[in-house]
């Protein structure tokens, strides 16, 4: 009776701890989530460093995808694109698949990246360490085994720019993504279906996007006969010009402006120099403000590199000009010969050329000077001229005897005679002083002629430099900030 007691106690116990064991198992499944009960099922055995296929000859097919969000930044010295985008990849997991119904309708289900199989895709030309590494983003796990992980990078490529327009140029980049260590019969990578989206691009203040192209590839390189596959993304984007040219081409223009006026000064002013020397100063100074913002290349010369070198030239030698054309000028103070033959000509075909009247070189000089017809007259016609002057006039001829005068009409013909050799005398002398100022006068006369010569030579010179400035400066403008830029080859 007591071994009945006994077992029957036995089993008493037994029964209750069964029920508490079914109790407790009961009670933890009904901690667990739906979710939860998911993940335990799908990381069990699994192993994230191994392809997920059961099957080691299949490839994991991994589709790549960007969302291009912003255009960071492009730096021309160090030849760098850097760019914001969401890198899309997808692909299958065999191990990662369930039936949603044995889980409380979960379809999709979000695990940590570093629990699961991710495809190496890298950034071929990437200007990085790669010591960050990507976003660690969720993958997204579809119960029929598709993952999909869009983490959020920052990619810095190598881009080889070519700046021959700037500040009108055109760029174009790519970024060159694929599996960096396996090839394309273990992780074969292809476009998605919608390989770029451009919906949550935020425009960028200094590049106008123009376009983005994708392309796949296969390439086999030195170090392994396999093929390798990547997908090509290309940006096409445009440099907006509004900074530069409120900053840089507008500044240029007037300062050009500036160094014309010059050419309207009088020659004989020495403001011409000091305003063509000032301008250039200001060029000098103002190159090297810019010259940070141009781009520090030797590759390729910049447009707008070539337009400040070609307006300084042109203001240098507008300066060269301006000492020229007061050279010219002040020829006239030294020259004791007028203008030359030759230099008449030409400026005559300017003066022609630019509608200009000439006062002074068209003037041409008379047979014989007063000077030359006064020594012409020999004594004896000086004689006949003063005697029938005398006689035909009836005028009262003032002379000089023994220091008062003496009325010669009414004086005696007898003292008449004898005055003769003298009145000659008088007559030569008065010969050779009225020689003496007529002389002067006309030296004085001479030096005026042969200054106005000069003095318009240099005008006309100078007018001539003027139009000669405005065709160089304006074709230079034109031709270098409109004609070459419009002329470029498009990227698209």
């Amino acid at each position: 009776m007591q071994l009945s007691f006994v077992i029957g106690a036995f089993s008493v116990v037994i029964v209750l701890s069964t029920a508490e064991y079914q109790i407790c198992i009961n009670k933890s499944e009904a901690l667990l989530t739906d979710e939860q009960r998911l993940l335990m099922v799908l990381m069990e055995d699994y192993d994230p460093y191994t392809r997920p296929v059961f099957n080691a000859s299949s490839p994991v097919n991994v589709y790549v995808g960007i969302t291009l969000t912003q255009i960071f930044d492009v730096h021309e010295k160090n030849q760098v694109l850097t760019t914001n985008i969401w890198l899309d990849q997808d692909w299958g997991d065999e191990k990662l698949t369930w039936n949603p119904e044995d889980f409380g309708g979960i379809e999709t289900l979000r695990i940590p990246c570093k629990k699961v199989w991710l495809p190496d895709i890298v950034l071929y030309n990437s200007a990085d360490d790669y010591t960050d590494g990507y976003m660690q983003a969720l993958a997204m796990v579809s119960s029929n085994g598709n993952v999909f992980w869009p983490p959020i990078v920052k990619l810095r490529s190598t881009c080889q720019l070519d700046i021959t327009y700037f500040p009108f140029d055109d760029q174009t980049c790519t970024l060159k993504l694929g599996s960096w260590a396996y090839d394309g019969f273990q992780v074969d990578v292809f476009l998605r279906e919608k390989a770029y989206d451009l919906s949550n691009y935020v425009s960028n203040g200094e590049w106008e996007l123009l376009g983005v192209e994708a392309r796949r590839n296969v390439v086999t390189y030195a170090c392994c006969p396999e093929p390798f596959p990547d997908v090509t993304f290309t940006i096409h984007m445009r440099r907006k010009t509004l900074y530069y040219t409120y900053n840089v081409i507008i500044p240029c223009i007037m300062l050009s402006i500036l160094t014309l006026l010059g050419f309207w000064m009088r020659p004989d002013s020495g403001e011409k120099i000091t305003l063509g020397l000032t301008v250039l100063l200001a060029f000098s100074v103002f190159m090297l403000l810019i010259a940070e913002n141009m781009p520090a290349t030797s590759n390729y010369v910049p447009l707008i590199g070539i337009y400040l070198t070609t307006v300084m030239a042109l203001t240098s030698f507008s300066v060269i000009l301006a000492v020229t054309v007061s050279n010219i000028n002040n020829r006239g103070f030294k020259e004791e010969k007028g203008v030359p033959r030759r230099l008449k000509q030409f400026i005559s075909f300017l003066a022609k050329l630019m509608f200009m009247k000439l006062r002074y070189l068209r003037m041409k000089p008379s047979d014989s000077t007063p000077m030359e017809r006064l020594q012409s007259l020999s004594k004896d016609q000086y004689a006949g001229f003063n005697s029938t002057y005398t006689s035909d006039s009836g005028c009262n001829l003032i002379d000089y005897e023994n220091g008062e005068p003496t009325n010669h009409k009414d004086s005696d013909p007898n003292k008449k005679k004898r005055d003769q050799p003298h009145k000659g005398w008088d007559s030569e002398e008065i010969l050779k002083r009225l020689q003496i100022l007529i002389s002067r006068d006309e030296e004085r006369e001479k030096s005026n002629e042969i200054y106005r010569e000069w003095q318009e030579a240099a005008e006309v010179i100078d007018r001539f430099l003027f139009f000669l400035y405005v065709l160089g400066t304006s074709v230079a403008t034109l031709t270098m900030l409109f004609f070459i830029p419009l002329a470029k080859n498009n990227p698209l």
